[in-house]
């Protein structure tokens, strides 16, 4: 027999399926020592009141064992000979379209300009060491895409798009913990992410896929508006290459080159509103505090704790965005003179900092100069250009105190920080955009008065935040998801417009392959 019960209960209650099965059996009379197995379907920490309360819905099998798998299977066949469809870059977008494509019966060609998910790690390393960035192997680009090494957090509010539970359960299919399945908000960890990624690469190659690492996007081949294939170059070799079939566009949102070029075929695109700001340290047991309404923290048996935070002011959103508690800032430049900051979190979420993005919403109209498509992009340039030579032109990060901030005043000094290339004190407020710098001093204020204690010198303002979604949209008809011009090219996830973080990118790449799917069979026909 399986029954499901909606409890709330203590922390110390929730840490185990012991002490879950002891409060069951007392509340719902049955025998303990019949309950044979509880499974946490659901689970999320109501921290609104001084007494913190975990919500559960769990199935408790009484006399009996499970039955079913924790996560729901799916099948990849074998599809060597199979039509095949070229994928243009593996992040989650990427990495989803194919799997997909192999469910429907067609052979993916994965096309990834940056490294495999191991070897890219060392350029990762190299980037605090050497202060340089590899143009092609960095926190942006290689396999996995931008969220391999920014956390993997898995909440998305865009749940009317596609089957979210697929998503949660292939990664569970290829390694992930199944407690995102139950977590309200979903977290892999940066540590644990790049093994699942390569599990799914490697499910693409058993079954007959093909994945070409350091190779890159250079060209469409494009005929009478219809799109037929790519070119690229082997950036080891240097040798020039053609890959044939539908494209599935999912670059990410920091291929510049990709955009410039489409601007310059005069494929339609047009400029995106940004979200532009900084990252926002604290120290996590300050966070704690705060959110758990305790001086002494956490505890034993709560997680690090989360906050979220927005407002409007003058007419545009302020608001926190990737929250990573017990985490690190990060170095994600894509090339040289740019400083780009970005959040992460290990599975443990362990460290002594939490911080997150803190932006601001940036339109067109916002911005000085030429208003084309590119307008939005030109503008992240510059922004991160100003914040490479503010922080001596190198990767060390411009910073200032979060209350001087506030008051428009220089840090004398700067609390330590995760950020290992280092922080140098700059007077953010004087050379940040005003329609940036000025929504910022108002929302912390407001965000101090929501959360007493949260405004305070001791957490550090860490420029620039500006890779939190792509600045152009490639333009794609709604209904078959190709170009509004070309057929049979497919513009997929974060990087072409359509998608805002790991959840909704993979969505968007099992959209595309099933799109591409009607495609090849309307061309059959």
């Amino acid at each position: 027999m399986t029954n499901e019960y909606q409890i709330r209960i203590l922390p110390q209650q929730a840490a185990s399926e012991i002490t879950i099965k002891e409060y069951i059996a007392r509340e719902k009379g049955i025998d303990t020592r019949t309950i044979t197995h509880v499974r946490v379907l659901k689970r999320s920490i109501d921290a609104r009141q001084r007494t913190i309360y975990v919500n559960l819905k769990v199935r408790v099998y009484v006399n009996e064992e499970p039955s079913d798998d924790v996560y729901e299977h799916t099948e990849y066949g074998d599809v060597s000979n199979s039509a095949q469809v070229i994928v243009v870059g593996e992040g989650p977008g990427g990495l989803f379209a194919s799997l997909r494509l192999i469910e429907l019966g067609l052979k993916p060609i994965v096309l990834e300009r940056g490294k495999d998910v191991r070897e890219r790690k060392k350029d990762l390393a190299a980037i605090s060491k050497t202060q340089k960035v590899d143009p092609e192997s960095n926190y942006c680009f290689g396999e996995g895409g931008a969220g391999a090494y920014s956390d993997g957090k898995l909440y998305t509010r865009s749940k009317k798009r596609g089957n979210i539970n697929k998503i949660l359960n292939v990664f569970c299919q290829h390694g992930a913990s199944t407690s995102i399945l139950a977590d309200a908000h979903p977290h892999i960890g940066t540590d644990k992410l790049p093994g699942v990624i390569e599990n799914m690469r490697n499910t693409i190659l058993r079954c007959g896929g093909e994945v070409h690492f350091q190779t890159k996007m250079t060209g469409l081949l494009i005929d009478k508006d219809i799109v037929s294939g790519v070119e690229a170059i082997d950036l080891v070799t240097g040798q020039q290459l053609v890959f044939r079939g539908p494209v599935i566009l999912a670059t990410g949102h920091s291929s510049r080159d990709v955009y410039r070029y489409l601007h310059d075929k005069g494929v339609e695109i047009e400029a995106k509103g940004l979200a532009v700001g900084v990252r926002l340290e604290h120290p996590s047991e300050l966070i704690d505090q705060i959110q758990y309404h305790n001086k002494n923290g956490r505890g034993k048996y709560l997680p690090a704790a989360e906050y979220s935070f927005v407002t409007q002011i003058d007419g545009r959103g302020v608001y926190s965005f990737c929250m990573c508690p017990g985490g690190f800032v990060i170095p994600a430049a894509t090339g040289p003179q740019q400083i780009v900051v970005n959040g992460m979190s290990p599975s443990n979420r362990g460290t002594k900092w939490s911080n997150s993005g803190m932006v601001v919403e940036v339109h067109p109209e916002d911005i000085e100069g030429e208003k084309d498509a590119l307008c939005m992009m030109r503008f992240q340039e510059q922004l991160e250009r100003d914040c490479w030579q503010q922080g001596n032109m190198r990767q060390t990060a411009p910073a200032q105190r979060m209350v001087d901030f506030t008051r428009s005043k220089l840090s004398y000094d700067l609390p330590k920080s995760s950020y290992s290339p280092g922080l140098i004190s700059s007077p953010l407020h004087f050379w940040l955009p005003t329609v940036i710098s000025k929504r910022l001093q108002q929302g912390f204020v407001k965000f101090g008065q929501m959360s007493h204690g949260f405004l305070t010198n001791e957490a550090v303002l860490i420029a620039t935040e500006t890779r939190t979604s792509s600045p152009v949209r490639i333009l794609r008809d709604n209904g078959t998801l190709q170009h509004i011009r070309l057929r049979g090219l497919f513009p997929c996830g974060e990087g072409a417009g359509y998608a805002g973080g790991i959840v909704s990118a993979g969505v968007d790449g099992e959209r595309c392959a099933d799109a591409v799917k009607e495609y090849i069979n309307g061309v059959k026909q």
